[in-house]
This record gives structure tokens, C-alpha cells and sequence, in this order.
């Protein structure tokens, strides 16, 4: 678990300590996620699919209602990858033109699946490519973990949509039960990668499912997220739990 101590103000910039076992500083995080990212993209949707059961893009659809997404808002989904939020968003507003991804994984991009109209933009959730109040609607899902600084991203956030917009992100959470969280960590560092290898065509992609979980374990927890928000000016900040492991943060900016 991440020591609140390193969070002065319960503030969180780094969304977790850096994970040696991997890289040993930020510039080496950067450079080993994006290059994880862009070399298992191909295999993404497909694992991913797996884990989930089939059921992620019914989830995905209803977090994205739960959050007060509506048809013709205009939406920008950050760190987008695949497409996986993207898709359902562009269901939801009824004209894919509406919907604007940002990632900074080219091979991630490459590999997104979505409907005609869908704007891509590679870049940054701590530096996005668009001007003040241009959206909406911001989304995020599961890509809080791979952000190098909660704080600026969320200032972000909070820079490009309208006011009275809306935010929401979607997130894994270690669960407080040490059972459920031993049988999760279980499943994601040992079920997971072991899908992965029968199924993926790139030998990385084991790899990644078990980062994935060490990002979950290690990250900040929830009440210093919502904290972060408040602080970068955000309204009506709540929390979904569903299943005890999804975290859905919704917030609003001020009219």
C-alpha cells in the first residue's frame, strides 16, 4: 500500500512510488510504459476481453450514463488506447464526430478500433493539445496509474471542459478486504498472464497484466484521488463502487 506520508497535503502528483522491479526513476517510467503500450497494443482488446468476461463493454456504457454523459455532448476520452471507453461514448451521444481521443502510445492509436468520425490525438493527459473549454465531457478509463502527475493532469481536465461539464474516471481499486485483494491480486498476477501467454502474439504482454497489478497495488487511494480533484477545482466530487474493485470518480466543473 502506498504511505499517505508521501502525499503532502494528500495532494497526489505521482500516482504511485516508482515500481523498480521495472524502471528506476520517472524518465525511465515514461519511456518503458510507452514503449510496453505501443508493443502489446495488437494484443490489448483481446486480453482484455478475456479478463473481463465479455462483460467490460456493458460496464463501460453504464458508468459512462452513471457519470451524466448525454447525446450530443461533445466528449474527450484521455488515454484512449484501444478505444474501449471511446466506442461507448460514441454510442451514447449518437454521432461519433463528437467523441476526441487522446494517448500518448502510437501503437496504442494504431490499434484503436472505433466508428468513423472519431478524432485521435496523440498526446499527453498532463499537457493536452486543445484550447480552454472545448468539451463537455472528459473521460478516462484505467489510465490513471500510467499518469506521471495526478495533480496536473486533473488541472487538465478541468482546463478543457465547459463549464458545468462533466468528468469521469474509471479505475481499478485494490480492494480493503485482504481476501477479496489477495484473490484479485491472485487472479491478475497469475490467471491473467497465464491467458495471456496462450492467447497474445506478443511475448511482452504477460508482462504488462503483471505491471498492471502492481500499478493497482501501489497506487494512491481513493480519498486522496478525490482530494487531488477538489483541489484542481473540481465540484460535486463522488466515488461508484462497484464490486468493491471499480472505482468510478465523477465530478463536475463549476458553472
Amino acid at each position: 500500500m502506498v504511505d499517505p506520508k508521501s502525499y503532502a497535503g494528500d495532494v497526489v502528483h505521482a500516482p504511485h512510488p516508482p515500481l523498480t522491479a521495472y524502471y528506476q526513476n520517472e524518465a525511465q517510467r515514461r519511456h518503458w510504459v510507452q514503449r510496453m503500450f505501443n508493443d502489446t497494443a495488437a494484443d490489448y482488446d483481446r486480453t482484455e476481453g478475456l479478463i473481463g468476461f465479455g462483460s467490460g463493454s456493458r460496464y463501460r456504457r453504464a458508468a459512462l450514463l452513471r457519470a451524466g454523459l448525454e447525446p450530443g455532448m461533445q466528449v474527450l476520452d484521455v488515454g484512449v488506447g484501444t478505444g474501449l471507453v471511446a466506442r461507448r461514448a460514441a454510442e451514447i451521444v449518437g454521432n461519433p464526430a463528437l467523441v476526441t481521443g487522446v494517448d500518448p502510445s502510437p501503437g496504442m492509436l494504431a490499434n484503436a478500433r472505433l466508428p468513423a468520425g472519431v478524432k485521435l490525438i496523440e498526446g499527453r493527459a498532463e499537457d493536452i493539445p486543445f484550447p480552454d473549454e472545448s468539451f463537455d465531457f472528459v473521460s478516462m478509463g484505467y489510465a490513471l496509474r500510467h499518469i506521471s502527475d495526478l495533480s496536473v493532469a486533473f488541472r487538465e481536465f478541468h482546463r478543457v471542459l465547459k463549464p458545468g461539464g462533466r468528468l469521469c474516471i474509471l479505475e481499478i481499486t485494490r480492494p480493503e478486504n485482504r481476501l477479496l485483494s489477495m484473490l484479485l491480486k491472485g487472479y491478475m498476477r497469475g490467471v491473467v498472464p497465464a491467458l495471456a501467454r496462450l492467447t497474445s502474439k506478443k511475448t511482452d504482454t504477460p508482462l504488462m497484466w503483471s505491471y498492471y497489478w502492481d500499478t493497482i497495488a501501489a497506487c494512491a487511494p481513493p480519498s486522496q484521488v478525490m482530494h487531488t480533484l477538489e483541489d484542481s477545482g473540481f465540484e460535486n466530487v463522488d466515488r461508484h463502487l462497484v464490486l468493491k474493485i471499480f472505482s468510478e470518480y465523477c465530478a463536475r466543473k463549476g458553472s
